[in-house]
């Protein structure tokens, strides 16, 4: 009978916890993109356009490191899993502080903030991602992948480190003015050895074994030779990003039991 009841208190908790985290996260859609103009359709029609411009400049610069890499995927690619990492950290940057009114009810908790917030990024850059990759495709400005699930295995690894990093960013700046002052100028030197402009195998042998540190290079490597991985050599670990994944998780969990610590005492 304890067993059951222990089951049954869980399994409450969770449609409690669900039914926070689905109203946080329609309440956020509708504080940012309003209820005027093309509304929610701005959630992924933002990184739309943005990955829309980039992939139109490298077009008319014509920025490729080879000839036979398709510039349109390499762009999508490359600027749509930028996205994914940069945007996430961005949102959950200070996100309790500015939340802190909601911490009054009793059911809503940061981690429930931080999800619907990383849900509601995760859902417009993954939409922007599939609907461009499509139209595309549809027009015949790029191949389709020659490898989904490769696509879909490398997406969802960047997904889940943006997700972890956002936490662990979120909950550190809550803690410290300066950290949230430093993110932002961090994150636009990141991307330079992000993989946006680059193939791992077009760069100096010497440099490949560093720059595959970085674990978005892995992700954005991975992403591509599901694309056109028949026309480049792609350089990854799964593995090391998977470990990186784990213990960004791990960290980004005990910056939320602080926050929540922190929240509880106010």
């Amino acid at each position: 009978m304890t067993g059951m009841g222990t089951h049954g208190s869980f399994t409450r908790s969770l449609i409690i916890q669900r039914r926070v985290i689905w109203a946080l996260f329609l309440r956020e859609t509708l504080t940012r993109y309003g209820r005027h103009n093309i509304g929610v359709l701005w959630l992924f029609g933002e990184p739309m356009l943005f990955t829309l411009g980039i992939t139109a400049l490298w077009t008319l610069l014509r920025m490729s490191h080879s000839s036979h890499i398709p510039i349109v995927a390499f762009a999508l690619t490359g600027y749509s899993t930028v996205l994914v990492w940069r945007n996430m950290p961005n949102r959950l940057n200070k996100a309790i502080e500015i939340h802190l009114g909601l911490m009054h009810h009793r059911n809503v908790r940061p981690i429930d903030i931080y999800i619907a917030r990383v849900l509601l990024e995760v859902g417009g850059v993954t939409t922007s991602f599939v609907v461009l990759s499509a139209v595309f495709c549809t027009i015949g400005w790029m191949d389709p992948p020659e490898n989904i699930l490769e696509v879909i295995g490398g997406w969802t690894l960047m997904v889940w480190f943006g997700a972890a990093l956002a936490i662990l960013v979120g909950s550190v700046s809550e803690h410290s003015e300066l950290f949230e002052r430093l993110w932002h100028p961090i994150t636009y030197i990141l991307i330079g050895f992000s993989g946006l402009g680059f193939l791992v195998d077009a760069m100096p042998a010497a440099a490949q074994k560093y720059l595959l540190l970085v674990p978005m290079v892995n992700c954005s490597e991975i992403i591509r030779d599901g694309y056109f991985g028949s026309l480049f050599v792609a350089h990854y670990d799964v593995l090391y990003v998977v470990i990186w994944n784990i213990v960004l998780s791990f960290f980004a969990m005990i910056g939320v039991r602080s926050v929540s610590r922190g929240t509880a005492l106010q």
